[in-house]
């Protein structure tokens, strides 16, 4: 493999900072080029475009960097315990039961949808049939449904259970990070014509309209520029809360892994993953913070913050999409891709029947397909205070993700006999 042009990290975390800074000064700004531009190419995708464009062009390397680890290990639980302990629960709560039931809604839409496009690609394409039955391509697709439904613990679970290859994963891998890539960027780009979207959903959008007035009134309390003693609180917040988080969760995790055998007979071997509980404890403890004082955090920029950590690791999430390897496998593709417009059509006929506004299905999609990396990114599109509403519903979406990979899996393999 050919050597990336830029290697050092303090480099690469260097650019990605200046970009991000370029992306947020431009996108607030009232030039009407700019204005224009982002009306059509919204800011949250360019976090994908330019380190995933640097990649593809062997400028760096997604693989070789640690920038990533880093990111999901220190900047996402912190982000994670600032975003829901400043955010106003009792108003979320308030959203209803149409959050919960679209979000459901997208779960069942890849359960469902996994095996329905297996079978069309089959149809579709000669000797699709033979070559998959042969290559167990199941295996693979099953990890998507993990990777789709509860995020990349329950994808290497569901490798480990169904013993997918590293040959076939590796090629799943690159279906699943183009796919579901690309469909972030598609509800990103939605979330500019919300409001045509919500008339043709008949969309109530009361709910969410009553928390921004909530918030908004709550805003027009002053501000206060935020002194060395506030930004250092803000911090320990978050790195305390996110150091709290690990070493609980490696406590738990390390006790459980003498029943991961006894557990994953029953699905629930991803509870033994480190990560998933560093994930839940970050929420946890944030939702705990939300009830004190602390949430009062917010007036001295703590939601800022913590969205630049989000837009940050989403950075480094693109910087690991290359865009030059679209070539692998079209059939693999070809299922993906039907197989998330099937979800999609799910959501969008559950959403109209029930009246539910596009927030809930941008964010409900997102906590499903991208987890708790994307989906509070996605959300404080609507606004920066909704962020919470994908952290939850992306928490919930890991405690599901391997019992939906056990049930697809199932439906996938009465496909192939």
């Amino acid at each position: 493999m050919q050597q990336p042009l830029i290697t050092n990290d303090a480099i690469i975390l260097g650019i990605f900072l200046v970009l991000l800074t370029f992306i947020f000064k431009t996108s607030q700004s009232e030039h009407p080029f700019w204005q224009r531009a982002y009306t059509y190419v919204p800011s949250l995708l360019l976090c994908y475009i330019f380190p995933a464009g640097m990649n593809s062009l062997n400028i760096i390397s997604g693989e070789q960097s640690s920038l990533y680890k880093v990111s999901t290990n220190y900047l996402l639980p912190a982000a994670l315990v600032l975003l829901t302990s400043t955010a106003d629960l009792r108003s979320i709560a308030r959203l209803g039961q149409k959050a919960l039931i679209t979000f459901m809604s997208g779960t069942v839409g890849i359960i469902l949808g996994a095996p329905i496009a297996f079978w069309l690609v089959m149809q579709l394409i000669p000797g699709f049939r033979e070559q998959a039955i042969a290559n167990e391509y199941w295996k693979g697709l099953v990890t998507i449904s993990g990777s789709w439904i509860g995020g990349s613990s329950s994808q290497l679970a569901l490798k480990e259970i169904y013993g997918c290859s590293e040959e076939l994963f590796a090629i799943i891998l690159v279906v699943d990070a183009v796919v579901s890539t690309s469909w972030t960027a598609c509800l990103i780009y939605g979330a500019a014509y919300r409001d045509k979207i919500d008339t043709w959903l008949q969309a109530d959008t009361r709910s969410i309209e009553e928390v921004k007035q909530r918030i908004l009134a709550y805003k027009e309390e002053p501000d206060r520029p935020a002194n060395l003693l506030d930004l250092s609180t803000i911090l320990a917040l978050g790195f305390g809360g996110a150091a709290l988080a690990h070493g609980f969760a490696y406590l738990i995790s390390t006790n459980l892994q003498p029943y991961k055998a006894s557990l994953a007979t029953y699905g629930l071997d991803p509870f033994t993953s480190n990560f998933l509980w560093v994930v839940i404890l970050s929420t946890s403890l944030g939702i705990a913070l939300s009830f004190t004082s602390l949430r009062k955090m917010e007036k001295l920029g703590t939601t800022d913050l913590a969205t630049l950590f989000v837009y940050f690791l989403i950075m480094t999430i693109g910087m690991r999409l290359n865009l030059s390897n679209l070539g692998g496998n079209m059939g693999l593709f070809l299922v993906a891709v039907i197989w998330m417009l099937i979800h999609v059509v799910v959501m969008l006929i559950t959403a109209r029947i029930i009246k539910a506004p596009y927030f809930f299905v941008a964010v409900g999609s997102q906590a499903n397909i991208g987890g708790v990396s994307t989906a509070p990114a996605v959300a404080s599109i609507f606004h920066p205070a909704l962020a919470p509403v994908g952290v939850l519903l992306a928490v919930l979406s890991h405690v599901l993700g391997t019992y939906g990979g056990l049930i697809t899996a199932w439906l996938m393999q009465i496909t192939t006999r």
